[in-house]
């Protein structure tokens, strides 16, 4: 795109809010109304919305910047969001904040999400809940306990060891990051903010977290922890295991490649031997010999050693170096979920 703008000035930064509308007509016109100048675009998305949000945000809004873009089905948070991504990223902005409509999030932190990244320092920046302790109390007990474990689980799948509160959904990024994201692979329900994650990492692109508040008034939450832990813990074992496949054996190769292969091999002999030798023992009520009981736990602490070592690695390889600065923003074509008819767009 050629430059326009005189000689020595550089266009200011153009930056898009994406709101995903689904039952939120009782808070979103006050998100809306909250949201500073510095934004230039407002997506919200409503995302068959049984309120029918985007009519309602069509009657009651007259900020130009509004554009409301519908789905014909409900398509959760996820999807409403890679919409989202996705017309931003086709009206050239430079970086998109997702907001929720429901009046958790205060707009007027906007400013701390876009700074780390239009600076240099992130491509992506997310909420943290529990950078302050006595914010912490403010917190459903179920809802603090739940993102705990999660936070603890998403530290693992997704490689970003320095970062918490996975499920966070205040959000920005930068879009030439943002249109190398998979967008029909990316998880559509409550476990896109997590999976979002592991697909960052797998661009090696550096993440941020903003310390913030939340707040906890009438809203209605849809997520149950209790319902998600399981459907999560295996979803985080599967992008763990993708996640090491693409850094550690098809990307690259380095010296924790082998630790890591050795202390599987080691610990899983380890175990096998001398499970092996017990269950034999057992049966022939004999004692299993002392050099037997040596040969597996010297396995065992070996291959513990050397996936402790491989973790070590792993926590220090967290992406460090901004990605955006020298990748170049590619299109983005439409969400297949969203083709033929499932999509309208009308300005505010």
């Amino acid at each position: 795109m050629i430059n326009s703008s005189p000689a020595g000035f550089a266009p200011p930064p153009s930056v898009a809010v994406v709101i995903p509308c689904y039952r939120v007509t009782r808070h979103v016109l006050g998100v809306i109304d909250r949201i500073g100048p510095e934004v230039n675009r407002i997506f919200c998305i409503d995302d068959g919305c049984p309120d029918g949000s985007g009519d309602f945000i069509e009657a009651h809004c007259r900020d130009p910047r509004v554009n409301v873009i519908r789905h014909a089905q409900n398509r959760g948070v996820g999807g409403a969001v890679m919409t989202g991504y996705a017309a931003a990223i086709a009206a050239d902005s430079d970086v998109i904040v997702k907001i929720d409509g429901d009046g958790q999030m205060d707009p007027a932190l906007l400013p701390e999400f876009v700074a780390p990244i239009l600076s240099g320092n992130a491509d992506y920046t997310k909420g943290n809940r529990f950078w302050e302790l006595g914010e912490i109390r403010r917190m459903p007990p179920v809802r603090r306990v739940g993102n705990l474990g999660l936070s603890f689980m998403a530290k693992a799948s997704s490689g970003y060891w320095d970062v918490f509160d996975p499920t966070n959904g205040y959000t920005a990024i930068h879009a030439s990051v943002a249109s190398y994201l998979p967008f029909d692979s990316i998880s559509q329900r409550y476990f896109f903010e997590t999976d979002i994650l592991f697909r960052l990492n797998t661009l090696r692109a550096t993440v941020k977290d903003i310390p913030m508040t939340a707040h906890y008034a009438d809203e209605t939450s849809h997520l149950k922890i209790s319902k998600v832990i399981g459907e999560f813990a295996v979803k985080h074992v599967r992008n763990g295991l993708k996640r090491i496949g693409y850094s550690y054996f098809l990307r690259d190769m380095p010296v924790a490649s082998i630790e890591l292969a050795i202390g599987l091999l080691l610990l899983t002999f380890g175990v096998l031997f001398g499970g092996y030798h017990w269950y034999q023992s057992s049966v022939a009520d004999t004692s299993t010999p002392v050099g037997t009981i040596m040969i597996a736990t010297i396995a065992i602490i070996s291959g513990l050693q050397f996936l402790l070592a491989f973790v070590s690695y792993d926590i220090a390889n967290t992406p460090r170096t901004p990605m955006h600065p020298v990748i170049r923003r590619r299109p983005v074509p439409m969400p297949n979920a969203l083709k033929d008819g499932g999509i309208r767009d009308s300005a505010g």
